[in-house]
C-alpha cells in the first residue's frame, strides 16, 4: 500500500523527535510492505525564518492533500517578541482550524516499567493510569476575539470564549464513541458554577447522553478534575472538555505517566479527512540539537497516525508493542531515567525501537 505523509520538522527538538519516528515508520514499510512517501514542508518558526510566516500556502496545501501529517513541535524565544498573531504557534492554531480538526485525542498511560518514573505515590500509580482525553480543538478562548486597549498604566485586556451548540455536539459525539469502544465510561469537564459556556456544554453534554445509556457519564468541575487526575486516576476511563481545559488538564494528565515526552496526540476532522499527529510537548529549544530528547511521544503518534488516518491497526499495534517491549527491556530517555539508570540519545531509541519492529 502506498501513502503520502506530510512531514512538519517544526522548532526546537521537533527536527529530532520526527526523525525518530520516521525510522519506525520506515520499518512498518518494510515489514508489512507499504511505502511510504514523505512531503517535508515547513510550519512555525521554522517557516518564519524561511518564508516569513508561519503557515506558508504550500505547508497548507500539502496537509490537505496529504493521506496523513506527522509534526514535531513548534515556537520558541525566538520568536517571542513577535505579535501574537505572527507568532509560530498561531501557524499551528491556523492549520487546525484550516483543515477542520476540531478533536484531539491524548491517550494517557502509565506503563509498569516506568512506575517508578511517576511522581504519584506507589499505590496511586498502581491502581493503574490508562485514560483518553478528548479535547475540543477549534473553539473556545483560543478562537475567539482578542483586544488590548488603553495606555500604558491603565490598559485593558480581553479575550473571548466562545462555543457553538454545533462545536459542542460534534466533539460530544466523539467523545461518547470513543467510551463506547474502551470501558464505557465518560466524564465531561466544564466550569459550569461560573461559565455561560460551560453551563450551555453541560446541558449539551448530558442531552447527548441519552443517545448512549450503555456509557456511564458523569459531568465535573475542572477544579475538582484537575485534583482527582492526580488523587485518583484509575477511576477516568474517557475526559471530554473544551479547548483551554483540555490544553490544561492534558498537560497535568501527561506528568502522572513519568513523562510528558511520552504522550502522543491525533487531532481528527471530518470522517476520511488528512489529520494531524503530534506529542503533546512542547519544542524545548533547550536541549535542541543534544540528542537527548525524548521521541516516544512522537512514536506513538505515528502509530496513531497509522491507526487513525491509514486504517493500519495492525501496523499501529506494531509499533505499540515495539515501544513497551523496548521500555520493558530497560530502553529509558533522559527525562525517564531513575537514577543509576544510563539513557539512550533521541537517535538510538529510534533505532532501538525500529529494530524490535523489523524483527517481530
Amino acid at each position: 500500500m502506498q501513502k503520502n505523509i506530510t512531514v512538519l520538522m517544526g522548532d526546537g527538538i521537533g527536527p529530532e523527535i520526527v526523525a525518530a519516528a520516521l525510522e519506525t515508520l520506515d520499518a512498518v514499510a518494510r515489514r508489512f510492505g507499504h511505502e511510504f512517501s514523505y512531503s517535508r514542508q515547513l510550519l512555525g518558526g521554522a517557516a518564519i525564518d524561511a518564508v516569513g510566516e508561519a503557515l506558508p500556502e504550500a505547508t497548507l496545501a500539502a496537509c490537505k492533500a496529504a493521506d496523513g501529517v506527522l509534526l514535531g513541535a513548534v515556537g520558541g524565544p525566538k520568536w517571542e517578541h513577535l505579535p501574537g498573531d505572527k507568532r509560530p504557534e498561531k501557524g499551528l492554531l491556523s492549520l487546525r482550524k484550516a483543515m477542520g480538526l476540531y478533536a484531539n485525542l491524548r491517550p494517557t498511560r502509565l506503563l509498569p516499567p516506568l512506575a517508578a518514573a511517576s511522581p504519584l505515590r506507589a499505590d496511586i500509580a498502581a491502581a493503574g493510569i490508562d485514560f483518553l482525553m478528548v479535547r475540543e480543538l477549534t473553539g473556545g478562548i483560543y478562537f475567539g476575539r482578542h483586544s488590548t486597549e488603553g495606555e500604558a498604566g491603565s490598559r485593558v485586556a480581553c479575550d473571548e470564549m466562545l462555543y457553538s451548540e454545533e462545536e459542542i455536539r460534534r466533539i460530544l459525539k466523539v467523545a461518547f464513541e470513543a467510551a463506547r469502544g474502551r470501558r464505557g465510561k465518560l466524564c465531561s469537564v466544564d466550569k459550569a458554577n461560573v461559565l455561560d459556556t460551560s453551563r450551555l456544554w453541560r446541558l449539551l453534554a448530558e442531552e447527548t447522553a441519552k443517545e448512549y445509556p450503555d456509557v456511564e457519564f458523569s459531568n465535573m468541575l475542572v477544579d475538582n478534575a484537575a485534583m482527582q487526575i492526580v488523587r485518583a486516576p484509575a477511576a477516568f476511563d474517557v475526559i471530554v472538555t473544551e479547548n483551554m481545559f483540555g490544553d490544561i488538564l492534558s498537560d497535568e494528565a501527561s506528568m502522572i505517566t513519568g513523562s510528558i515526552g511520552m504522550i502522543p496526540s491525533a487531532s481528527l476532522g471530518a470522517p476520511g479527512a488528512p489529520s494531524l499527529f503530534e506529542p503533546i510537548h512542547g519544542s524545548a529549544p533547550d536541549i535542541a540539537g543534544q540528542d537527548v530528547a525524548n521521541p516516544v511521544g512522537t512514536i506513538l503518534s505515528a502509530a496513531m497516525l497509522l491507526r487513525h488516518s491509514l486504517a493500519m491497526p495492525a501496523e499501529a499495534a506494531a509499533v505499540e508493542a515495539a515501544v513497551d517491549a523496548a521500555l520493558a527491556a530497560g530502553l529509558r530517555s533522559a527525562d525517564t531515567a531513575a537514577p543509576g539508570e544510563t539513557p539512550l540519545g533521541c537517535k538510538e531509541i529510534g533505532r532501538r525501537v525500529a529494530a524490535i519492529i523489523a524483527n517481530n
